[in-house]
């Protein structure tokens, strides 16, 4: 996969953790010594920010020797990537290359194993996942979950029309299916999505016409439910469960009815562990 962030943002992560360079390094006068660095993986992982640490390797001076590609499986103690260079620009990227790949293959690994679940059991729906990501951190979260495989479900407010329930406490109800055909209209290209709180707004919100409903906090019954009665009304409506989607019930979604997952679990995987060495050159 590309790198997804430009390199001043690399840099101001560099900058970030070494504001006026590294003391301890200077101050030990080994900066100049010429060392070798290699990062594996510590435990089975979906590898994801690897093209990023080694461009930070690069920023801060060092050489790149190898890099696994972002979206690869791991097994422990697999290379992720090879770098040398002067001991003071290696000691330089080092904890922040680290840090970047251990959080992002949290989330890489995250979304593979709710999806390697699905897969398991024969069902080939799409993991979506959220805009629901740390603030500013966007363009990185959203390569994780992609290199674990899910796509995304909105990246910005700008792409998609989705109508939450927050919204629709500034309309008329009754012109709903007015509003949304102006909406269709407007946007042809779109899908219109509309959240649903429970089976009667969701019924209520077919019938106006929007195209995906998204079913905040549904349980995989009532989703069943939910589809059962817009079978019995001739809805062909696709139905997406929200909130709350976690590897623990994703097969149970999928079951129900579900024709795609939303959710914003993998974000908050615990970080996969990294061993770095240092070698003398």
């Amino acid at each position: 996969m590309e790198r997804c962030v430009p390199d001043r943002v690399l840099e101001a992560m560099l900058a970030e953790d070494a504001p006026f360079g590294d003391l301890t390094t200077r101050a030990l006068g080994i900066g100049a010594q010429a060392a070798g660095m290699n990062f594996r993986a510590r435990t089975a992982m979906r590898l994801a920010g690897s093209e990023e640490a080694a461009r930070l390797i690069e920023l801060a001076g060092g050489e790149l020797l190898a890099c696994v590609p972002s979206g690869s499986a791991l097994s422990a103690g697999d290379v992720i990537l090879q770098a040398e260079g002067p001991v003071a620009a290696l000691h330089l990227a080092w904890k922040t290359a680290q840090t970047l790949i251990e959080y992002l293959s949290g989330m890489a690994s995250a979304a593979a194993e709710i999806l390697d679940l699905l897969h398991a059991a024969g069902f080939d729906l799409p993991l979506a996942c959220t805009r629901k990501n740390f603030p500013g951190n966007r363009p990185l979260a959203s390569k994780a979950v992609r290199a674990g495989g899910a796509v995304a479900h909105r990246l910005s407010l700008s792409e998609t029309l989705l109508v939450f329930p927050d919204h629709r406490v500034f309309v008329d109800n009754v012109t709903l299916p007015q509003l949304f055909a102006r909406m269709r209209q407007q946007h042809p290209e779109k899908k219109l999505v509309a959240e649903a709180g429970d089976l009667a707004e969701a019924l209520w919100l077919a019938q106006s016409g929007a195209d995906i409903l998204q079913l905040e906090r549904f349980s995989p019954d009532a989703l069943a439910e939910c589809r059962a009665a817009l079978v019995a009304q001739g809805s062909h409506v696709l139905l997406a469960p929200a909130g709350g989607v976690t590897l623990g019930n994703a097969l149970a979604y999928a079951r129900a009815g579900a024709v795609f997952l939303v959710s914003s679990a993998p974000y908050f995987a615990a970080p996969k562990d990294v061993k770095v060495t240092f070698s003398a050159r």
